[in-house]
C-alpha cells in the first residue's frame, strides 16, 4: 500500500491533462480533464487542490513538458503543497523520473490511477489476482536503468564476460515469475468460473448483460430489476466484480441478469488483458444491454468509447443488444420528453430512470419479448456419437418426439432462431 493510502492528512492531489496538437481525439481536453479529476476523487485519502489542460504543441521525450512549463508548475506545486501529481495520458519511465526529480513529487499516470483504483476496490479473490496481475505488467514497463551501479556483478573482460546480471535484469526476472505463479491461479479461478458457466448453460435461463460506460447507472439498474444490493455511488468504477443474479421478467419468464465492471476511455491494455475471464460474461450472453449515462454533455463519445472496447472483446454484432439512455432524473422537462419522444421512434433504443423506476416496465417487457421468439419446427438426425448436443437439446426443452435408429436418434424439435444458432456453435 502506498504511503498517500496510510497517511494520517489526505494527500494533497493536482490533476493535469496535456492537450497534444498532434493527437486529438474525439472528445474535449476539458471533458477529459473533468474525468480525470472524478477518477483521481475515486481514491480514497486523496484531495484534488486544481487541476489544468495542459496544450502542447509536441511531446518532449525527457519530460513531457517544455521547461518553461515544467519550471512553471514546479513553482506552483511548491506554494500550494502538493504531494503527488496526476498525469492524465501516458507517461514514459524516463519521463516520469524526471519529472519527479524535478517537481519533488509523487507521479502517476492514467494507466497508474486506474490500476491504483482498482486495486482498492476488487473483492472477489478473481479480482485480486486480475489487478495484481496487470499491476505487475504496467511496473515490468516501468524498469529503467539509471544507474551503473546496478549492475550485480561483472564477468571478464572482451569476449570472455562482460556485464553480469544488473539489478534491472533481475526485478524484470522477479516479476516474470510472479506473472507465471499469478497466470496459474487466475487459471483455477477461470477453470472454476467455466464451470459455472457449463451448469449454467444447462439451466435454460438466457442471460443478460449490462454494460456499459464507468459510472452509467448500471449498477442501480441491476438493483432495481433485481432487489439486489450490489454497492451503487456516484463514483467511477464503484463495482469492480461481476454479479449475477435471476429475475423474472413480467411474462414469468426468468433470465439471469449480469452487472459487469464499467467501461472507460483508454482503458489499459493490462487490464482488458487482465479482466478477459471476466468480461467473457458478456460474450456468453444471449442479450446485451447497453447502458448510457444519457444526461452526460459526452454520451455521445462514451457509447463509441464502450463499443470499441466490446469490439476488442470480440463481440460478435450477431448478438442482440438494446440501448438504455439511463438517467432521465437528471435532465430538464424539455429534454426529457424530447429523449422520450426519439427513445420511442428508435427501434430497441429504452429511456429510463434506474433511480426513480421510469420506463423499467417498457424496458423489462422489452427483454422478455426478445426472448418470446418466434419458434419453427424440423426433424433433425442426429448420430450417437453427438451425445454432449442430445444432452443440450433436451436441457433446452426443444424435443418434441425421439426416436432411435440404426445410427442414432431422430428428434422433432420446436425451437427458436436464438436456440439454432447456439445449437450450431456446440
Amino acid at each position: 500500500m502506498d504511503a498517500y493510502e496510510t497517511a494520517a492528512q489526505p494527500t494533497r492531489a493536482f490533476v493535469l491533462h496535456p492537450d497534444i496538437r498532434t493527437d486529438r481525439g474525439r472528445r474535449l481536453p476539458e471533458h477529459r480533464l473533468a474525468e480525470a479529476v472524478a477518477l483521481a476523487s475515486a481514491l480514497p485519502g486523496l484531495v484534488v487542490v486544481g487541476s489544468e489542460v495542459v496544450r502542447l504543441p509536441r511531446v518532449q521525450p525527457g519530460q513531457l513538458f517544455g521547461s518553461g512549463k515544467v519550471a512553471e508548475l514546479k513553482a506552483r506545486f511548491a506554494a500550494e503543497d502538493i504531494d503527488l501529481v496526476l498525469v492524465d495520458g501516458p507517461v514514459t519511465p524516463v519521463q516520469q523520473r524526471n519529472l519527479e526529480k524535478e517537481w519533488g513529487v509523487k507521479l502517476l499516470d492514467r494507466t497508474g490511477l486506474i490500476l491504483e483504483i482498482f486495486a482498492d476496490r476488487a473483492r472477489t479473490r478473481e479480482g485480486v489476482l486480475q489487478v495484481e496481475l496487470a499491476a505487475l505488467s504496467y511496473q515490468r514497463t516501468r524498469l529503467v536503468r539509471a544507474w551503473t551501479h546496478l549492475e550485480r556483478q561483472r564477468g571478464g573482460f572482451g569476449f570472455v564476460g562482460g556485464p553480469g546480471e544488473t539489478q534491472i535484469e533481475a526485478d524484470r526476472r522477479a516479476i516474470d515469475d510472479q506473472v507465471i505463479r499469478l497466470k496459474r491461479q487466475l487459471d483455477k479461478v477461470v477453470k472454476t468460473r467455466e464451470l459455472h458457466r457449463a451448469a449454467r448453460r444447462k439451466v435454460p435461463f438466457p442471460i443478460v448483460a449490462l454494460v456499459g460506460y464507468t459510472n452509467a447507472g448500471k449498477s442501480t439498474l441491476f438493483n432495481r430489476a433485481t432487489g439486489a444490493e450490489v454497492l451503487a455511488k456516484d463514483m467511477l468504477f464503484a463495482t469492480l466484480d461481476p454479479t449475477m443474479r435471476g429475475v423474472t421478467l413480467p411474462s414469468g419468464r426468468k433470465v439471469i441478469l449480469s452487472d459487469t465492471v464499467g467501461f472507460i476511455s483508454d482503458l489499459p491494455t493490462q487490464l482488458v488483458a487482465a479482466f478477459r475471464a471476466t468480461l467473457e460474461e458478456v460474450l456468453e450472453a444471449d442479450l446485451i444491454l447497453h447502458v448510457r449515462d444519457i444526461a452526460h454533455p459526452e454520451t455521445v463519445e462514451q457509447a463509441a468509447d464502450v463499443a470499441d472496447i466490446l469490439a476488442s472483446l470480440g463481440v460478435k454484432g450477431g448478438t442482440p443488444m438494446f440501448e438504455v439512455w439511463n438517467k432521465l432524473d437528471l435532465v430538464d422537462a424539455t429534454t426529457h420528453e424530447g429523449l422520450l419522444v426519439q427513445a420511442r421512434a428508435r427501434e430497441n433504443v429504452f429511456a429510463v430512470s434506474a433511480l426513480t423506476g421510469e420506463g423499467l416496465d417498457l424496458l423489462l417487457e422489452a427483454v422478455s419479448a426478445a426472448f418470446d421468439e418466434e419458434k419453427t419446427e424440423r426433424t433433425l438426425a442426429l448420430p450417437f456419437s453427438e451425445g454432449r448436443k442430445h444432452a443440450w437439446l433436451h436441457g433446452e426443452g426443444v424435443v418434441l418426439a425421439e426416436r432411435e435408429t440404426e445410427d442414432g436418434w431422430e428428434m422433432d424439435l420446436r425451437w427458436t432462431a436464438r436456440q439454432e444458432k447456439r445449437y450450431r456453435e456446440l
